[in-house]
């Protein structure tokens, strides 16, 4: 069994933010991550809100910057994927497939992955006309056809947004009515440049370099349409990555990990930050300050403060 004074889980930016500073206040710390370093920002094909790259830069460029930056400073990394935790006595032991590791404190980082909508071509086209995320991609859709599938807060905010660069944007619900709040409801249905798609499903995406358009079936009628969209927007909702941590830490109703100010769960010595945790607000500067936060929390927990 390997033992480190610190473990994160999660690779994305709350977990090597959290690394790095932990690794900076001279702690040995393990990094897991059961992919590429990075997480849902390796998708983005532009991130422009992220502070001091008034350029832009790629999501994956951003996320090996991240790497680079807290492997410099001593952050020991691993590929795999968390099993499990346990809690023995004073310490933690997290448990991979390959290996246990010892520890005394542990921060959740492994954040959440997007809801597809499970159809051909998906996976093929996403960066290439499908994304996840409006506020990292809406601009590069400037004066073009867009669709947002989904009815919720998200995609109607995300429809919103998508209004400032977009000529036109649709939004497919399947459905004949929005979950989304009143507030949100009402500035999309007087915004001129949002049309709404009701009772309808996209049933094909179509394109071979990129995105052209997309095939929409009615639920009621079974009737298939098509629009020609160059962007497909999908907020049908987030699947947090907290299997593994059930039973072990609270979750609540989403699956999210509940946290105090300072990142801290309700099991001492264990912390959540970034996309995990409930009311997180899904954004990558957030993210770097959950995970900022919760190193601080995670040294003074071990040394007695």
């Amino acid at each position: 069994m390997k033992e480190y004074e610190a473990v994160v889980i999660g690779g994305g930016p709350a977990g090597l933010t959290a690394g790095l500073y932990l690794s900076r206040y001279g702690l040995n710390t393990l990094l897991l991550e059961r992919g590429l370093c990075g997480g849902q920002i390796v998708n983005a094909g532009r991130v422009d809100n992220y502070p001091g790259f008034p350029g832009g830069v790629s999501g994956m460029d951003l996320g090996q910057l991240m790497h680079d930056q807290a492997s410099k400073f001593g952050l020991n990394f691993e590929t795999a994927e968390v099993s499990g935790l346990k809690h023995k006595n004073e310490s933690f032991e997290v448990i991979t497939d390959d290996e246990t590791y010892k520890t005394g404190v542990v921060i959740i980082a492994s954040g959440s992955n997007y809801r597809k909508m499970g159809i051909e071509n998906e996976e093929r086209l996403t960066g290439r006309g499908v994304s996840y995320c409006a506020t990292c991609d809406g601009f590069l859709f400037r004066n073009m056809d867009v669709a947002v599938v989904g009815g919720g807060d998200t995609a109607v905010t995300d429809a919103l947004e998508l209004s400032q660069h977009a000529r036109l944007v649709y939004v497919i619900h399947r459905r004949d009515q929005l979950r989304a709040s009143q507030v949100v409801q009402r500035s999309a249905m007087s915004n001129d440049k949002i049309k709404f798609v009701w009772n309808s499903v996209v049933a094909r995406l179509e394109g071979e370099e990129k995105l052209s358009g997309v095939v929409i079936k009615d639920v009621k009628t079974g009737g298939v349409s098509r629009l020609e969209v160059s962007g497909v927007f999908v907020a049908i909702g987030l699947i947090p990555n907290s299997d593994a941590f059930r039973g072990f830490v609270e979750l609540d109703e989403a699956g999210n990990i509940p946290t105090d100010a300072m990142m801290r769960t309700a099991l001492p010595g264990v912390f959540a930050a970034g996309d995990i945790r409930s009311n997180s607000a899904r954004q990558v500067a957030a993210a770097v300050g959950d995970g900022a936060v919760a190193a601080k929390s995670a040294f003074g927990y071990l040394k007695g403060g």
